[in-house]
């Protein structure tokens, strides 16, 4: 087997990612400095609970040497600033190069975005994903001309979503496109939408459907039909964008006729939940209560997954799918497929106002499939344009 060809450095770094990783690292020290400050704090000042007053500020010398730590941590950060910029022509490209980049550094900073997302954004930090559609890994101009310039334009439209910290690459794996092999099998052409997992579903979800009702004011052809798949998360916004949609009449809502939904946390994810109950925990006490402040260390859009039907309802008059992965073994029920139980990726609960009711012949349960093998298997790509097609 030839081993994989190395790719220089260029290759997986555009010119501001090093600014924006120092920005980074910059935030993440003064977060640290101020657990240490905390756990001080609650040294000084013994007690069973957690001082539930606004944080006080240490005082005298040890006031002034964590007030100094979080000073020269800022001029560092405002130094490397100016140092990076020499850096980036080294890198011989332009700071807004749209050349591709490689799939490790998409990985990377979908992880990133995943954990981080919203405070990337709220900092201004350019690793923060910005929300867009695409084709074929190349975010798209919505705009009529450009748009007719796509490969293979018809009036169905087939729209995928990831899930928590992913990109659209990851629906390819080895030769397989999941997102182009169910296109051609529908007859349809393949867009991906592309977000910042981080961000709160409701806010991607707003973006979405700003997105699509964009798009099908400029599409070149009529359109004649719109097809969701989300995968995990992806199907909660999808839910979303349904949803602020009818709140505000946007027309692609009627063109919208089936989604399927992939793993999708429908009731929420369980993991999730057990970090919320490690936040909860740690932070009964004043010892651990600094410590909180890691397991806090979770975005919007992941603390969004504890209660996945907050998205919003099914949309009416619109086929909806389900499909449920299960690992093999004796816990296979209770583990699903490793993140998502069967149960809430199936929309089932026991209480009827969050049950989602799906047809019986619309659920479908993929034995021995992993969470992300969803979104590979060709099982599951067989059963989605059953259904499609």
């Amino acid at each position: 087997m030839t081993a994989p060809t190395k790719l220089p450095l260029a290759a997986h770094l555009r010119p501001s990612d090093l600014r924006a990783l120092a920005q980074l690292a910059v935030d993440g020290t003064l977060g640290v400095t101020g657990i240490a400050e905390q756990l001080h704090q609650a040294i000084l000042r013994p007690g069973l609970l957690p001082d539930t007053a606004p944080q006080r500020i240490t005082r005298g010398i040890t006031g002034f040497v964590y007030g100094a730590v979080r000073g020269v941590t800022r001029v560092v950060g405002h130094g490397l600033d100016i140092a990076l910029h020499p850096v980036e022509k080294a890198l011989d490209r332009r700071v807004d190069d749209p050349s591709p980049t490689s799939d490790e550094r998409e990985a990377i900073i979908a992880a990133l975005n995943g954990v981080l997302g919203d405070h990337l954004e709220a900092s201004g930090n350019a690793l923060a994903i910005a929300v867009n559609l695409q084709h074929a890994d190349t975010p798209l101009a919505l705009e009529r001309a450009a748009l007719a310039a796509l490969p293979g334009v018809t009036g169905r439209v087939l729209v995928l979503v990831h899930g928590l910290a992913m990109n659209p690459r990851q629906w390819k794996r080895g030769d397989g496109n999941f997102g182009r092999d169910l296109a051609a099998a529908c007859g349809s052409i393949a867009l991906h939408l592309h977000y910042n997992t981080g961000r709160a579903i409701d806010t991607n979800g707003r973006d979405f459907a700003q997105l699509l009702q964009k798009l099908v004011m400029q599409w070149p052809v009529p359109v004649e039909e719109i097809v969701i798949v989300g995968h995990s998360m992806g199907g909660l916004v999808a839910r979303s964008a349904c949803r602020h949609a009818a709140e505000r009449g946007d027309t692609w809502l009627g063109l919208l006729r089936s989604m399927v939904f992939l793993g999708t946390p429908h009731h929420g994810a369980a993991l999730e939940r057990g970090g919320h109950a490690v936040e909860v925990l740690l932070g009964a006490n004043a010892y651990s209560a600094a410590f909180a402040r890691l397991a806090g260390l979770r975005s919007a859009g992941i603390m969004d997954l504890r209660h996945g039907s907050d998205a919003g309802p099914l949309p009416a008059g619109v086929h909806c799918y389900a499909v449920a992965g299960v690992l093999d073994g004796r816990k296979a029920k209770l583990l699903g497929d490793g993140l998502v139980t069967v149960d809430s990726a199936l929309g089932r609960h026991a209480d009827p106002a969050r049950h989602l009711a799906m047809a019986e012949q619309a659920q479908w349960i993929a034995a021995g499939h992993g969470h992300i093998e969803l979104m590979h298997s060709p099982a599951v790509l067989a059963k989605l344009a059953f259904w499609l097609a």
